[in-house]
């Protein structure tokens, strides 16, 4: 057995070091060679970044990053892959599924290195057994291993979840066989379960677990509090870290000023997963009410609540549909606390939080990409973000763990792009009703009447939900018809930046009739692909016409729809770019406006810039290169307008801003499921 490396006394961060015989190859921690202080800038960096794409979020500050102690042998859990050699550890640098052994990690806890060293000991002598490197072409079922280690006051001891291929195991007999006799060989390991892997699945875990021997579940104990652990479940990968993190929510919700005045107070935890956090809130003298969508996980929590007297009640349900039956219910709290998987809040989650009318809202997020987008929602829903204070939870990755601190506010006014006397031209962001609907709380319509003079505003146009860009409001409602008209004119245009699934012709028309109402309308949009990002097209789209969903409808009739559709988009696609980028709506974007002034006839061209949200998935699908090209082109926009426009404003035949009449086009046949009714949405 190779033994855990010795621990020296650590150096100032700006010089501190880690030396790993895997570096060179592993990909477990990508900036293991920068000195620690650096990669602590680094960390904060990616915050900033993140932050800085949108316009709500300018002046929030993030503070330095909160160093981890220790730095190397910190890991409370490892998903450890398992192959041919035998190899036991993880994937190389550089992509491909090639395997590295690190029989000496520098970051696995003590008791974690010593079992995945007895583990590797064990696949060596396995055969072709059930504990033998699983191998494609036949001969063993062991793809992973999943450890997670719990501390008691008897020490350190670890779960062990064998992750096999489901073909390769006729029945679980030989596997709790091997289960006891791995418990027998190895004290640490307190429980062993099995998860069952199907084929080529690209996760490390499968869907169902089995408890095989030993225990099924252990008391972790995390700073003051208590919870319960078992296999598969979420746990911070650095303890010291997450008691941290446990303390400053403690002090963000006003639970410790609550208990010095004697008073209680009631906090919501959602996506509180088996309840670390409600119980660290809990035993400091909070009411805690936990959400989380994974049934077992709210036993843990309740059990746990029940053996610490911890008061807390729990919800076996996803995120927004807790949110809308305690709403229903008239239930309030002072405070939430929100730590969500990587993709963040869900949008709806987003929407039906902001109506509880909290004293403070504190986000725990793994990624910053999704917290920003996320921020910025909650800022046009009234929730303004106080400050950012990240963490290194995963030294020597670039991960950051970060705990934004919101607090009530007013809902902001839009953007301006334009306006005069009778009309103003606004941005909408993503995820927004441009009139009031009664499942929203807010709309653009209403930021809109916040405005000076816009009282009576009404829109002159609308665009979906989830779709961003630029909007005509008339100040007065009898100004409709006028700007109605002169928008439908065949003078105007209205540009689109969309990303579509696949690589579409350079450029295009699609010529299809849409359905509304139960009548047949002629539809025709023009495209030009503007850039290839990650197998996929970004495209500057104009609809002639006005129909309901035409840029969608098109797109996806030709084969290529728009990237995040949930309705007329393709699912599989939807959900990877949701998991892995972050994009949470519709990849479309009303970016420029151009109409004749219906009053004095001067032309009126408007822009509206790519929202972060939309300019971060981008970065995070093909790296700043393709956002560079975009913008060295202008085709994502800009925030200015011109009245009347210069004279070389009008664009030259060939430039992004161009899309010829002429091209490809496409008249694809009329199917059954474009059956819409409503009022011209794009």
């Amino acid at each position: 057995m190779v033994p855990a490396p010795e621990l020296g006394p650590p150096a100032p961060l700006d010089t501190q070091r880690v030396e790993c015989s895997h570096a060179d190859r592993c990909g477990g921690c990508p900036i293991i060679a920068l000195p620690y202080g650096e990669q602590l800038a680094l960390k904060r960096g990616r915050v900033v970044q993140s932050v800085a794409r949108y316009s709500s979020l300018e002046l929030v500050y993030t503070e330095p990053v909160a160093a981890a102690s220790p730095i190397v042998g910190y890991r409370t859990r490892a998903k450890l892959i398992v192959a041919s050699g035998p190899r036991v550890g993880l994937f190389a640098k550089g992509g491909g599924h090639q395997v590295v052994d690190i029989p000496t990690c520098r970051v696995l806890s003590p008791v974690l290195a010593r079992v995945a060293e007895s583990l590797r000991a064990r696949t060596t002598t396995a055969g072709d057994g059930l504990l033998a490197p699983f191998d494609p072409s036949g001969g063993g079922a062991l793809r992973a291993v999943d450890l997670r280690e719990v501390r008691g006051d008897d020490g350190a001891r670890v779960l062990v979840t064998l992750v096999v291929h489901r073909a390769r195991v006729p029945d679980l007999a030989a596997l709790k066989a091997a289960a006891q006799a791995l418990i027998g060989e190895m004290p640490e390991i307190a429980g062993v379960a099995v998860n069952f892997h199907d084929g080529e699945a690209p996760q490390i875990l499968g869907s169902e677990t089995s408890h095989l021997f030993g225990e099924a579940s252990l008391p972790d104990k995390l700073g003051a509090s208590i919870h319960l652990a078992t296999f598969g479940s979420f746990v911070q990968a650095h303890r010291g870290q997450a008691e941290r993190i446990h303390q400053m929510l403690i002090e963000l919700t006003g639970v410790a000023k609550a208990v010095l005045h004697g008073k209680r107070v009631r906090v919501l935890d959602l996506y509180g997963g088996s309840g670390a956090i409600a119980l660290a809130l809990g035993a400091a003298g909070a009411d805690v009410h936990l959400v989380e969508s994974f049934g077992p996980a709210v036993e843990q929590a309740r059990a746990a609540a029940r053996s610490q007297d911890v008061r807390l009640t729990a919800d076996h349900a996803d995120a927004a549909t807790a949110l809308r039956a305690m709403l229903e219910r008239g239930e309030k709290f002072d405070a939430a606390v929100v730590n969500p998987p990587r993709r963040g809040m869900s949008a709806l989650a987003r929407e039906w939080i902001a109506r509880f009318e909290l004293t403070a809202l504190a986000y725990v997020s793994c990624d910053p990409d999704t917290l920003a987008r996320d921020l910025d929602h909650l800022s046009r829903l009234g929730y303004s973000t106080a400050s950012l204070r990240p963490l290194d939870m995963i030294p020597l990755t670039d991960e950051v763990e970060t705990v934004a601190i919101l607090r009530r506010g007013s809902i902001p006014t839009p953007r301006v792009a334009f306006e005069d006397e009778e009309i103003l031209i606004v941005e909408k962001g993503p995820h927004e009703p441009t009139a009031p609907q009664a499942e929203y709380a807010s709309s653009l319509q209403s930021r809109v009447r916040r405005l000076p003079g816009a009282a009576d505003a009404v829109p002159i146009h609308r665009i979906d939900i989830g779709t961003s860009g630029l909007v005509i409001f008339a100040r007065q409602p009898e100004l409709v018809a006028k700007w109605a008209a002169a928008l439908a004119s065949a003078a105007s245009r209205r540009i689109y930046v969309a990303a579509a699934r696949g690589v579409t012709p350079s450029k295009g028309a699609i010529t299809r009739e849409l359905r509304e109402e139960g009548k047949l309308f002629p539809a025709r949009t023009r495209y030009r692909r503007l850039a290839v990002a990650s197998g996929h097209s970004v495209l500057r789209v104009i609809p002639e016409q006005g129909r309901t969903h035409q840029v969608r409808r098109h797109l996806a009739a030709i084969g290529h729809p728009v990237l995040g559709d949930d309705r007329y988009g393709h699912g599989p696609t939807n959900r990877f770019f949701e998991e892995k980028n972050g994009l949470d709506r519709a990849f479309l974007h009303c970016v420029r406006i151009e109409i004749d002034h219906p009053g004095h006839g001067h032309r009126l061209i408007v822009e509206a810039p790519l929202p972060g949200d939309l300019r971060g998935v981008l970065e995070r699908t093909s790296g700043p290169g393709t956002l560079r090209f975009l913008d060295h082109k202008n085709a994502l926009g800009t925030s200015t307008s011109s009245f009347p426009p210069p004279p070389d404003s009008q664009p030259e035949q060939g430039s992004a801003l161009s899309i010829e009449p002429g091209g490809l086009t496409v008249r694809p046949q009329m199917t059954s499921d474009d059956d819409d009714s409503g009022s011209n949405l794009t």
